[in-house]
């Protein structure tokens, strides 16, 4: 990892030696219809008992059987819709066999809403859950069959299942937090300063002058939201895009891939959740000027004691 600045430290930045910025897929038109694509056949399946968030109690008619994957809400949530596969969000899921009807897994179930991940995220794990999850509402209950392939060929291997069996999952979208800055535009003196422009989906695009970079950091709100105020003790969920002022090329970014998840640098104290701000670090102890953009996606909740 290229060592860039305090500032670059403190944010919690992973490079990923890109050289461009990474755009974060969005699904179809943005337009979500989700009623359109459920099935809502596939809760004649399964029984499903239990309050969201808590494990549920699920008993399976097996066998199942279907020759795509399909879902059903059961529980449709008033919450934020999950626009790209890169979103944050909470969840929790079981699976269960579709001939044996037996529990295969099931997460933790505990109400920790730290654990924030994104669809690719839990797609790498069993594909099909990028269709299952795909325009779902925070606070929705998701009944879906998935077929053997979908579910993940080392998955099924694993977990030792019939030939051509499919699966059953429960999901539980239990938090979605904002795809991107969201707030008003706010006016800034950019003479020497860095523009930033922003593709449909948020992914930023960064300008940078031939200037030279100022000597002392500056600090842009450029997007201000109507979120929660950011405190010096907040853990908070922002997408982040790092370049060098000099080569102007993306040291790093977190657009497309996982999402930042830590303390808040003290840059980002006060701000809102929404905002985007800009930072630009000047070169110090041997490490160059350093333009950053941070997008603040939401706050964690402290954990209930």
């Amino acid at each position: 990892m290229r060592k860039t600045s305090a500032v670059l430290a403190t944010l919690s930045l992973a490079v990923l030696a890109l050289s461009g910025c990474a755009s974060a897929p969005s699904f179809a038109g943005s337009a979500c219809d989700r009623t359109a694509d459920s099935t809502a056949s596939v809760a004649d399946s399964v029984t499903v008992e239990g309050d969201l968030g808590d494990a549920p109690d699920v008993t399976v008619y097996s066998p199942v059987e279907s020759d795509e994957t399909a879902y059903t809400d059961i529980i449709t949530g008033d919450g934020r819709t999950l626009e790209s596969v890169s979103q944050p969000m909470v969840l929790d899921l079981a699976f269960y066999g579709g001939k044996s009807g037996k529990k295969l897994y099931e997460s933790e179930y505990n109400g920790d809403t730290s654990r924030v991940h994104s669809i690719s995220y839990w797609a790498q794990r069993s594909p099909g859950l990028e269709t299952v999850l795909e325009c779902a509402t925070g606070g929705s209950r998701i009944v879906a069959v998935m077929t053997p392939e979908d579910f993940g060929d080392a998955n099924v291997e694993a977990f030792g299942l019939a030939e051509g069996e499919n699966i059953v999952a429960v999901v539980d979208v239990l938090d979605v937090y904002l795809a991107r800055a969201e707030g008003s535009s706010q006016f800034n003196d950019a003479r020497g300063l860095p523009t930033v422009v922003r593709a449909p989906d948020g992914t930023p695009g960064v300008i940078i002058p031939d200037s030279a970079a100022p000597k002392t950091a500056v600090t842009q709100t450029l997007i201000k939201g109507d979120g929660a105020k950011v405190e010096k003790d907040s853990t908070i969920v922002t997408n982040i895009t790092g370049l060098g002022w000099e080569d102007k090329t993306v040291t790093s970014t977190t657009w497309g891939a996982e999402p930042n998840i830590g303390p808040a640098a003290k840059e980002l104290v006060g701000a809102t959740v929404g905002s985007q701000l800009l930072v630009v670090v000047p070169e110090a102890d041997g490490n160059p000027a350093t333009v950053i953009v941070v997008d603040i996606l939401g706050i964690v909740p402290a954990p209930e004691q």
